[in-house]
């Protein structure tokens, strides 16, 4: 209103009222120049502006628990029987007692306060899995072995690779091309192999994957005959047999 004022007035307006004010007042002389008395005031004033009233001091709860009997719920809380249950549990089962300590919202208040609002089950921790494995200190103590398919010189011709690897030295102990994979082919490459290097009963452990031939009941017949011990990968793992595959894969 001030600006609409001085636009309209000009600055002669206000030398006016200030001519004006000490003769017929204020009221009378903003009324005479068409001057808001408000816009005056305003622009006049001398003093800062008065500050807020004073918001009268929240008064406190007469319910509200004392800084003992907070205490006491906090202490309850942390007990022994009580540290994993959640503040409706402590509720019911201190209801159950005949004891009234707190409600629920004043459990979880406290609980908010002190920063423990957070899950207070005890869950189970269990230690790092470790990939189980041979170690081998000796030769002729773990084979691996696999069978490997292999592209042939003509279009949908394929061989397949038995290879039998000594894990200690990395020596191809024993190796067979055939047409196809069979069980009794690996069967007797086991048969060959165990007998070419004088593997006594009880010395060797025969670790493969879980393929059908690899599995199969005369396979495993030949290995518990000989005292041999058999070690298959965990279900669904492919790379617990990669020294066998890398070496057929290379072949």
């Amino acid at each position: 209103m001030r600006q609409a004022g001085e636009r309209r007035h000009g600055g002669g307006g206000k030398h006016a009222i200030a001519t004006l004010v000490p003769v017929v007042g204020t009221a009378a002389a903003c009324t005479a120049t068409g001057w808001p008395r408000s816009g005056w005031y305003r622009a006049h004033r001398r003093s800062a502006a008065p500050p807020p009233p004073p918001r009268p001091a929240p008064r406190p709860q007469p319910r509200a628990l004392s800084l003992v009997e907070r205490q006491q719920v906090v202490a309850t809380l942390h007990a022994e029987r009580f540290w994993d249950q959640a503040p409706a549990s402590v509720y019911a089962t201190l209801l159950d007692e005949g004891t009234y300590l707190a409600s629920t919202a004043t459990m979880y208040r406290l609980l908010r306060a002190a920063g423990e609002t957070g899950d207070r089950r005890r869950h189970a921790t269990h230690p790092a899995r470790v990939k189980p494995g041979l170690v081998a200190t000796k030769p002729n103590e773990v084979y691996s072995w696999d069978i490997t398919k292999l592209h042939g010189p003509a279009k949908w011709t394929y061989y397949y690779l038995y290879v039998l690897l000594d894990i200690y030295s990395r020596y191809v102990v024993g190796w067979m091309v055939a047409a196809r994979e069979a069980a009794t082919l690996a069967e007797r490459l086991l048969a060959d192999t165990i007998a070419a290097q004088g593997v006594e009963p009880g010395q060797l452990t025969v670790h493969a994957d879980r393929g059908t031939q690899v599995t199969s009941k005369p396979v495993a017949m030949l290995l518990a005959d000989l005292g041999v011990t058999k070690s298959h990968s965990r279900p669904h793992v492919p790379d617990d047999c990669d020294d066998a595959e890398a070496t057929g894969s290379g072949a």
